[in-house]
């Protein structure tokens, strides 16, 4: 005959099994989160201990991380992107008492800490972990040789499996961006890029060629632009290059909205119409976007679920969880405003 447990008395593994009818290692196994119990048997053992209070490791790490530090690092906080990004640790961050120090490494080589200097830094100041959004640390081995709790967003190149890492579905959405340019009659379809070498700028352009590719469409060499950096000045060069061609295009994706907005700025300069003369899509979602002139079509990014999920996952290192997926991808969706429209009558000639 098992025996209630008081709720007097501090509740123990024993007593839990006694209660539930099972053994302590399954208990064990319960609260730890282990896989391989019955879901009866896990259903009445946590029933056991919902009504014991009974707290697991686990649960009293997280109890004690009020106080936490962790350590953001990014480039520059001068883009929508990486605002709309932070905004969403932060939230995160204040929902769970956790401390966020913001470091910001500038664009210059001198001005970077290397990584072993940083990641010993860490260590020695008491940080729990680093959330990177910067072009700084493309290597990463100094924190993982420390075992520093660490999530990359968005990353230049595709980290080692070990690494944690959150982006989005740049693939798909560079894929609709242009499936919407084509479905809107355009055949000449641009692309301007951000940094040539990263892992979301490649993706972003393969979807693009396939969607070409999908609708018996050669991709013309003339029309990929690498612009260089998701800013404005490469929207600006791009526009720039494209304008000199022979047959321009009637159609620009941009790889990201700061990229089209750049275009947008220069369309102007140079009297070309958007999107009455070309049509425009930028990539990111972002309110500056959404509040230009014309207001920019575009595939939004969830930034701020970005900036969560990334601090979501550092936490659950932190507190020595096991991860379901090292890679976190979270969906994109387009966005149609005013910038695309249908092709003038000429310019699909």
């Amino acid at each position: 005959m098992s025996t209630k447990i008081s709720e007097r008395t501090k509740p123990t593994l024993a007593s839990v099994a006694r209660q539930a009818g099972v053994s302590a290692p399954t208990v064990s196994k319960v609260v730890n989160g282990r896989e391989d119990v019955a879901p009866e048997t896990r259903a009445r053992v946590l029933a056991v201990l919902e009504q014991a209070g009974y707290q697991s490791p686990l649960q009293r790490r997280s109890a004690a991380d009020v106080g936490t530090v962790v350590e953001v690092v990014i480039d520059v906080l001068d883009s929508a992107y990486m605002v709309e990004v932070l905004n969403g640790i932060l939230q995160f961050a204040a929902s769970m008492d956790v401390e966020v120090l913001l470091s910001v490494t500038g664009q210059a080589p001198s001005n970077v800490q290397s990584p072993e200097r940083r990641a010993q830094r860490m260590l020695d100041e008491g940080r729990a972990g680093m959330i990177v959004v910067t072009s700084a640390f493309s290597q990463l081995q100094a924190f993982r040789r420390r075992k520093i709790p660490l999530v990359v967003i968005d990353p230049l190149n595709p980290p080692s499996a070990d690494v944690v890492s959150v982006g989005a579905t740049n693939w798909a959405g560079g894929k609709a961006a242009t499936e919407h340019l084509l479905d809107l009659g355009h055949r000449k379809i641009a692309y301007i890029g951000g940094i040539e070498r990263a892992e979301c700028n490649q993706a972003r352009l393969h979807g693009y060629m396939a969607a070409l590719m999908g609708r018996g469409i050669t991709v013309d060499p003339r029309y990929i632009v690498s612009g260089g950096k998701f800013r404005r000045e490469s929207g600006i060069s791009g526009l720039q290059a494209l304008l000199r061609l022979d047959e321009r295009p009637s159609a620009i994706f941009a790889a990201s909205d700061a990229i089209a907005l750049g275009v947008l700025g220069e369309a102007g300069r140079h009297g070309v119409r958007v999107p009455e003369d070309i049509s425009l899509i930028g990539f990111d979602g972002t309110r500056q976007g959404a509040e230009s002139v014309p207001s920019l079509s575009s595939v939004a990014q969830p930034l701020e679920e970005m900036g969560r999920a990334a601090l979501r996952s550092l936490l659950r290192q932190v507190r020595g969880e096991v991860l379901d997926s090292h890679r976190v991808e979270l969906a994109t969706h387009l966005i149609v405003r005013d910038s695309t429209a249908v092709p003038s009558g000429s310019a699909e000639g």
